[in-house]
């Protein structure tokens, strides 16, 4: 008797129990920025359409501040925050939403940053074991998924003129972590369990940016890394960092994560708005420019003789140095910075050296963004550009389907869209997440409104959003 009791108590226990089914599932792994690749894209079902701070909410947790995205792995969500004057690495349940534990990184120093920035901006990356992390303010720290720390690698200090914003990537027991600044770029590999770095390759061309890269595996040869930055695209091989192939055409800043979609990769780059069709700025070569107007022949020019007012207000950027005067390297690239278009590429991967004139599959102009990345669903690439216009095209071929603001969510955007279960979302910085449908349509078919800014971009795991907002991280799911 006491047994079918207990039988009996158990089945009106259980149901109240925390659902664990699917911690282990394939669509459990979101353990990089963005996902799977960083495509943005979950295989998950069941994700709520319509969901606010007293909607579909399945528990919500306060957190530092940060701008870092959540990566998933198992029953641990991890993010890096900020409070106070203290950097964090932060795990909490997937479950429960209970803060696990978090852990203070040393802040040797402080970096100068866009106002778009943030000291914890770039995400974590885990292989279920360990959590990397990295700050523009100290470097790499890895921990292991109960927050024992196993190592850590100063890097910089950096003069990244937004601050630093990449997030480290794992390929092979590598951690991967891309450095692009005004000099001395460059993109390296760490051992995973060691922290001791076994490759490094620089980026004399990369200037300006913070793309995260991704993975490319061909049918043969070694396991690529594909990382865009100032004017190119570059392949490099995972086990050496040897740089194997690349493709021109990009920006001269680069932000955004590019998308694999069959054989082509996608990513747009945006400099500023003189770099948009019709409004480029012509900037004279340097030989003229130092001969007519170097008056001490001592091969810079201070602002007095800098010959033009819109050359003088590019030193914010073209003085890479931060010297106050622009050396004849710099004058180039103020001027290949100014011929470079804003755009959106496709690019046919793989090749060997200079790809450029094979590669370009096809580009488009017009309104593309700065930070938010690209996403294809449904066979329709989605753009969103910081000034909340968005644009979905073919991905075959670039044609133009529908480009303008969403009803009820016209606003910034800084986090890059996400889908999943017949869902595309698209967060606003004002707390505004629309879903619309994988067809191309910028109808949304709700509009939700979380009331609290948003950076980060979600995750979509196990039939749930997991959303971080300015103070919160929310778990949004339907029961």
């Amino acid at each position: 008797m006491l047994n079918v009791l207990s039988f009996v108590l158990a089945l009106i226990v259980l149901p109240a129990l925390p659902d664990l089914r699917g911690l282990s599932a394939p669509d459990a792994d979101w353990s990089r920025f963005r996902g799977p690749n960083g495509s943005g894209l979950s295989d998950t079902k069941g994700l709520p359409a319509e969901f606010g701070p007293a909607l579909n909410v399945v528990w919500k947790t306060e957190l530092p501040q940060g701008y870092s995205s959540p990566v998933i792995y198992g029953n641990r969500v991890f993010l890096t925050g900020y409070r106070g004057d203290t950097l964090l690495t932060l795990a909490v349940d997937r479950v429960t939403g209970k803060l696990l534990w978090e852990k203070e990184a040393p802040r040797n120093r402080i970096e100068k940053l866009d106002k778009r920035n943030h000291p914890a901006a770039a995400s974590a990356a885990t292989d279920g074991k360990t959590v990397y992390t990295f700050f523009g303010d100290y470097g790499l720290l890895a921990y292991s998924v109960d927050g024992r720390e196993l190592w850590r690698r100063p890097l910089g200090p950096f003069n990244n003129i937004y601050g630093m914003g990449a997030s480290p990537i794992l390929v092979d027991g590598l951690v991967i972590l891309a450095c692009d600044q005004s000099t001395a770029s460059f993109i390296a590999a760490f051992d995973a369990t060691t922290g001791e770095e076994r490759w490094r390759t620089p980026r004399p061309e990369a200037k300006s940016g913070h793309s995260t890269p991704i993975v490319y595996k061909p049918a043969s040869g070694p396991t690529q890394i594909l990382l865009p930055g100032s004017f190119l695209l570059t392949a490099y091989a995972a086990d050496s960092g040897k740089r194997l192939w690349w493709a021109g055409g990009l920006s001269f800043e680069l932000k955004s994560v590019p998308i694999l979609h069959g054989d082509t990769l996608f990513i747009n780059g945006f400099g500023s708005g003189e770099n948009e069709p019709g409004r480029r700025v012509a900037v004279s070569p340097s030989a003229d420019v130092f001969a007519a107007s170097d008056a001490d022949k001592d091969g810079r020019l201070i602002s007095a003789e800098i010959p033009t007012t819109h050359a003088r207000r590019a030193l914010s950027f073209a003085d890479l140095d931060n010297n106050s005067h622009l050396t004849v390297e710099e004058w180039d690239y103020y001027k290949a910075a100014m011929d470079s278009e804003n755009g959106m590429l496709a690019i046919r991967l793989g090749g060997s050296g200079d790809m450029t004139d094979k590669s370009i599959k096809w580009t488009y102009r017009r309104a593309v963004p700065q930070l938010p990345s690209p996403i294809i669903y449904g066979n329709v690439l989605y753009m969103v550009n910081d000034g909340g216009i968005v644009t979905t095209l073919n991905p075959d071929t670039g044609a133009l389907i529908q480009q303008g603001r969403l009803k009820g969510a016209i606003d910034s955007y800084y986090a890059s869209p996400v889908a999943g279960d017949g869902k595309v979302y698209l967060a606003s910085e004002k707390g505004k997440v629309s879903v619309l449908k994988p067809d191309g349509n910028l109808e949304p078919v709700v509009v939700n409104d979380l009331q609290e800014d948003i950076y980060a971009t979600p995750a979509l795991v196990d039939g749930r959003i997991y959303l971080r907002t300015r103070g919160v991280l929310y778990c949004f799911g339907t029961r």
